[in-house]
């Protein structure tokens, strides 16, 4: 199998792989563009679902109109802390309607983020906190997005402790995982897993117990190893992540593809 530069996307499991890919972005342009490949490609790598993330109104909009097209597809809508400066606070309330949609699985994806100065740290609480509560209210599960903000993340969740959360993408040590798993929380690990200086996001995922232990892409970001020459990545890379994760915590790929299967249809209730 092919990825989009041509370069073998690993091998084909010689298993019946039920794979999910629990966060990935096909709305856009350099997935959506391609996108009748990418998902002849996850079908031919074994990954049989996917996770599409909507991060501003519109784009919620597109993942939900996607989703309707193609019935292996679900996603989780919100209001990104990156996106959060040029969003309207009507936008929350509309998130809300859409929630009513049957392709729609989640909130989010939400949260902070200290690394980029897209928007004010005050700005983002803004966004932040309404769709928790809207999260509580309507009993769903969120996605988080947190970089280098992991502390006041954890402070402003205490007070919506009903909501179900995973921590995607994450990039932390040990110390910042089990603060996140002390708290009740899932993690989800994505390319940045296989990265040769990633020894910290390994230990991370070894010390994360196997019923709050998701996979991921964020395709078009972070290629995997040893596909890192392929700019955009997509869902069917998400076998790279599932490898790395099989050696880390000691078990076959089968093991890791079983219990990160259930656990996604678990967390997004997803029959």
């Amino acid at each position: 199998m092919l990825g989009t530069g041509g370069t073998p996307v690993l091998r084909c499991a010689l298993y019946h792989s039920l794979m999910i890919d629990t966060h990935c972005h096909l709305s856009d342009p350099r997935l959506y563009e391609q996108l009748d490949g990418v998902l002849r490609r996850c079908e031919a790598a074994g990954v049989r679902r996917m996770i599409t993330i909507g991060t501003t109104l519109d784009d919620a909009q597109r993942a939900v109109a996607l989703c309707h097209q193609h019935p292996n597809v679900r996603c989780a809508i919100g209001v990104h802390p990156n996106h959060s400066a040029d969003a309207e606070a009507g936008d929350i309330e509309r998130l809300g309607d859409l929630q009513t949609d049957a392709s729609v699985a989640a909130l989010g994806e939400m949260g902070l983020d200290y690394h980029h100065a897209f928007a004010s740290r005050q700005r983002q609480l803004q966004f932040f906190e309404p769709q928790l509560q809207l999260a509580t209210q309507l009993g769903r599960p969120v996605v988080i997005h947190c970089r280098e903000a992991n502390d006041d993340c954890l402070s402003v969740m205490k007070a919506f402790a009903l909501v179900r959360a995973v921590f995607h993408c994450f990039t932390g040590d040990s110390a910042e995982a089990r603060k996140i798993l002390d708290a009740g929380y899932w993690l989800g690990f994505t390319g940045a897993l296989t990265f040769k200086k990633s020894d910290a996001i390994r230990e991370a995922a070894a010390l994360t117990p196997s019923d709050r232990l998701l996979v991921e892409t964020d395709s078009p970001y972070l290629t995997p190893e040893p596909m890192r020459k392929q700019k955009t990545n997509e869902p069917a890379l998400v076998v790279h992540v599932v490898e790395v994760m099989a050696k880390v915590r000691g078990v076959n790929v089968e093991e890791i593809d079983r219990i990160t299967t259930a656990n996604a249809l678990r967390f997004f209730e997803w029959e």
